[in-house]
């Protein structure tokens, strides 16, 4: 269920214990300016680096956040941390997701579009969070992170946060192609529009791998960075010259 959270952030809408909190931030708040406006989070997309540092620091005070989170070098691979290994000290790793079993450690991924997947176990002693863009989805970073977890699939909930929605989400035909080679499941995410392109459905994407997986407690799936641009920002709408927003989970002690 939803927990009490400030303004400014997409909290979980999921049956999760109450000492694990989840949530997405917004582009509302922050300092950045621009095409960059409001509370970007993201060092790696030309935005002033003070003003972005000045934006963590207010995620942290503002959402009342128990530690700085883990970020990560996100390449769009397979690649899961555990994140109690890494401080604030260290470069961010290079991986697209991360799973802790330990309190007030903050598994974090950056989004503008790519699908954040949100995982815990019933118990809240297990959580991690997977960056999926469609070649994340195709490399297997869900069943990776997943795997990573040790989590039982019937002890699993999974929450879906903001993405790219299926009626805007445009792909070429080699995406298909790539997805119906993979499994002949994933075509039912796939609408054509003609020869050559598709409306992709990356929450259903998810959701295939996540039941192929055994795991049926699926929530969210119902909001998109495109088409909300007073929320969101958006790399399909606004270009290479827009923030991210950051997907954050914690075991509380």
């Amino acid at each position: 269920m939803a927990k009490s959270m400030p303004d400014g952030c997409i909290q979980a809408d999921w049956p999760a214990p109450e000492n694990v909190r989840a949530l997405t931030s917004t582009r509302k708040g922050g300092f950045s300016k621009g095409s960059y406006a409001g509370l970007n989070l993201a060092q790696h997309v030309e935005d002033e680096a003070p003003v972005v540092a000045r934006n963590r620091d207010f995620l942290l005070e503002h959402f009342g956040l128990p530690a700085a989170p883990v970020w990560l070098q996100q390449t769009h691979s397979n690649t899961v941390i555990i994140a109690n290994d890494y401080t604030m000290a260290d470069m961010p790793p290079e991986a697209d997701a991360a799973w802790t079993s330990d309190s007030g450690i903050i598994c974090a991924v950056l989004t503008a579009d790519c699908l954040p997947v949100f995982f815990t176990s019933q118990q809240g002693d297990r959580v991690a969070v997977a960056h999926a863009g469609w070649r994340g989805v195709h490399n297997g970073v869900i069943s990776h992170c997943f795997a990573a977890t040790g989590i039982a699939p019937e002890d699993c909930l999974v929450w879906l946060g903001p993405a790219i929605g299926a009626e805007v989400f445009e792909v070429g035909a080699e995406v298909y192609d790539a997805f119906a080679k993979k499994n002949p499941e994933n075509t039912v995410a796939f609408e054509q529009k003609d020869a050559q392109h598709w409306l992709c459905d990356i929450y259903q994407l998810a959701r295939i791998e996540l039941q192929q997986l055994g795991i049926q407690s699926i929530y969210g799936g119902g909001l998109c960075t495109y088409s909300d641009e007073n929320s969101f920002y958006s790399f399909r709408r606004d270009g290479a010259r827009t923030g991210r927003m950051a997907s954050l989970i914690w075991i509380e002690g």
